[in-house]
């Protein structure tokens, strides 16, 4: 299985849907616990609305997101307390579930997990998919 990864910090919207365009990308499936952003078209309901014209499905985990005290730990630069927390958030049966279809959604077609971060590195994502798509191969997409 193969799972691309795209983060939108400093992308506009443009550029963003050229680079899953240009890796054949038919879904985007958002890990965001809030699918809300002050850039603009990125918050879930414009964002669904862009994609879905581009000819791109969405899809939203809320439980695959990181909870709060997890995103200040990486505003922060934090990524001990980052892992800490989502380690526990993955650990509920909710984000059980919903990273099982994860695997299913991306099974099915070319598929980008989505999130704020450029950088992987630096994402809930990267922790995401070593926890859970440990045998997928990762392809990391910058817009």
């Amino acid at each position: 299985m193969r799972i691309f990864t795209i983060g939108y910090e400093g992308a506009t919207m443009a550029e963003f849907l050229a680079a899953l365009t240009r890796a054949g990308v038919e879904r985007v499936i958002d890990v965001r616990a809030l699918p809300n952003s002050r850039r603009p078209g990125f918050s879930k309901n414009m964002l669904a609305a862009s994609l879905a014209e581009a000819g791109i499905d969405y899809v939203h985990l809320k439980q695959l997101g990181t909870p709060k005290r997890g995103r200040d730990a990486a505003k922060r630069g934090d990524v001990a307390t980052l892992r800490e927390v989502y380690e526990v958030q993955l650990a509920l049966p909710e984000a059980q579930a919903q990273a099982a279809a994860m695997r299913v959604l991306a099974a099915e077609k070319p598929s980008a997990l989505l999130c704020y971060e450029r950088d992987p590195c630096h994402c809930h994502r990267t922790l995401l998919l070593a926890a859970k798509g440990a045998d997928a191969t990762v392809i990391d997409l910058f817009a």
